[in-house]
Formats: structure tokens, C-alpha cells, sequence
């Protein structure tokens, strides 16, 4: 399997409000950056959408190490509550998911990859995430210009 080293990020003004999602994957000598966004989102929908879009790219299974600054997708798939909320019908314990389309998407593609999911703290001294964040907050601000 090829290997893949992911960074991810994700802005958002308001909530919900103008938002982005940037990527940075790197193979070998290789690097791609990718970044979107919406006007009316969130910021976990902007995470999410970060980490989606990145494995999507990937045409093959890939040994792929994922770094992400949201607390929420690294513990919902590294404690096992994507787990139990697939098994609960894509609810959460206490009562609705949010977001559980983009959850499905995720689950789907964490059986085609080998997926290991690593916190960084944000705004730190990692280049590659502030990158990802200087990439996402360039597409929320063209989501908020006034036109």
C-alpha cells in the first residue's frame, strides 16, 4: 500500500456561517493541496469535509496517517463513537448526529484505507496545519465578501 501523510483544517465564521476546508497530502516527493467551502456552514462541517475530500482523492487503498486539529473527528474515530454510531442507526446516545451524511461518507471511506488518525494542537508551530488553516480561512473570506 502506497503511504499517504494527511493534514487537515477547517474555518468558520459564525456557526453557522461563511466556512473553508483545506487538505495537504503528501506521497514520496509528491504534494497536493486542496481546499473548498460554503456560506452557510459550520466549522465541524468544514473539518469533516476537509478529511472527506483529502481520502477521496486517493485512487488506490492507502496506509494513510491523517492529522487533524479537531478534537471531534480524532476521538470520534480513535474512541470508537463513529463506531457506535453507525450501530445506533447514525444517532448519538443521547439523540440526533449532526452531520451524519458526511459521517457515513467518512466510514465508507475508512474501509478503503488503513487510516490513523493523529491530533495536532492548531495554531502551533506545525507548518503543514497552518498551512491547511491558511488555506481554509482564504476560502471562508471568499464565502464572506459582500458582493
Amino acid at each position: 500500500m502506497d503511504k499517504v501523510t494527511v493534514y487537515t483544517d477547517g474555518a468558520c465564521s459564525g456557526n453557522p456561517g461563511p466556512g473553508g476546508w483545506a487538505a495537504v497530502l503528501l506521497s514520496g516527493e509528491h504534494r497536493k493541496e486542496i481546499s473548498g467551502g460554503e456560506a452557510s456552514t459550520t466549522n465541524n462541517r468544514m473539518e469533516l469535509l476537509a478529511v472527506i475530500n483529502a481520502l477521496e482523492l486517493l485512487k488506490r487503498p492507502c496506509e494513510v496517517t491523517l492529522y487533524t486539529d479537531s478534537q471531534y473527528i480524532e476521538r470520534a474515530v480513535n474512541q470508537g463513537w463513529l463506531r457506535a454510531w453507525k450501530a445506533r442507526g447514525w444517532r448519538r446516545r443521547d439523540g440526533e448526529l449532526k452531520n451524519p451524511e458526511l459521517w457515513q461518507r467518512l466510514d465508507k471511506l475508512l474501509t478503503a484505507h488503513a487510516v490513523t488518525f493523529r491530533w495536532v494542537k492548531g495554531h502551533a508551530e506545525n507548518d503543514l496545519n497552518n498551512r491547511c488553516d491558511a488555506l481554509a480561512v482564504a476560502e471562508r473570506d471568499r464565502f464572506s465578501k459582500k458582493p
